[in-house]
């Protein structure tokens, strides 16, 4: 790699990161010694990059710094397709189609030579499995977790046990056969995470949510369920239906 674009990929390392990124990791992705990467370090802070670096902690990007729009690697177009070829199909027809609007978008934008790079990708992410239509449309979920509005719905759960609930939804998980809701439900008082071919009503509501989307997506990663995947490893945070 060529030091002028290893310069650029280290302020692309630390734009991606929401944390303190070690010399180390950066010098293990970058496949340098860490002595070249301090020099590098020192160059970019003497053309006025605003890095700030501590000792055991690492380096972070001050917010504001503005990097000129970067021409895309054949491994990002690459990931470009596999994410809109995985949400083709698997959400809702509106995101289908700004998933194909983003590489349209990105086509138009390309050197020419690289069109069968991100058209032809010999990647695929086929659904083998038929999924149970939602009565309510996703895209109504999406927009209800971003203006994080409350949300009514009637749940039928995987025994038969029907139940109404008020619940704060604040992301969307896609599995090979269902979909799921993680949400805090005002009932229980904790997480849960509902299917949605499931939910028999569902109605947003006016009240927004007692907590923002992040603050409950922050709590819920420190739930054993978020951690294992295995609802058993924690009697709460369940998948409603499995232990309710």
């Amino acid at each position: 790699m060529r030091r002028a674009d290893r310069l650029l990929q280290i302020i692309q390392i630390l734009r991606r990161e929401n944390r303190p990124v070690t010399s180390a990791a950066m010098a293990d992705e970058l496949e340098i010694s860490q002595r070249t990467l301090y020099r590098d370090m020192v160059s970019l802070e003497s053309t006025g990059v605003p890095i700030r670096g501590e000792v055991g902690i690492g380096y972070v990007l001050d917010e504001g710094y503005m990097l000129p729009p970067l021409m895309f690697s054949e491994s990002e177009l690459e990931a470009i397709m596999l994410g809109a070829r995985m949400v083709d199909g698997r959400v809702d027809d509106e995101m289908s189609r700004s998933a194909r609007d983003v590489v349209a978008k990105i086509k138009a934008v390309i050197p020419k030579s690289m069109r069968a790079t991100l058209l032809d990708t010999p990647i695929f992410a086929p659904q083998w499995i038929e999924q149970d239509v939602e009565v309510f449309d996703l895209a109504d979920l999406r927009a209800a977790i971003r203006a994080e509005r409350e949300i009514s719905i009637d749940y039928t759960d995987l025994k038969g046990n029907k139940s109404s609930r008020t619940i704060w939804p604040f992301s969307i998980g896609l599995f090979p056969n269902a979909r799921m809701i993680t949400a805090w439900c005002t009932v229980r008082n904790d997480f849960r995470h509902f299917r949605t071919d499931k939910i028999t009503r569902f109605e947003v509501l006016k009240t927004r949510m007692g907590k923002r989307r992040a603050v409950l997506h922050s709590q819920w990663k420190k739930t054993a369920f978020a951690m294992t995947g295995d609802p058993k490893k924690r009697p709460n945070a369940r998948i409603a239906g499995i232990g309710d």
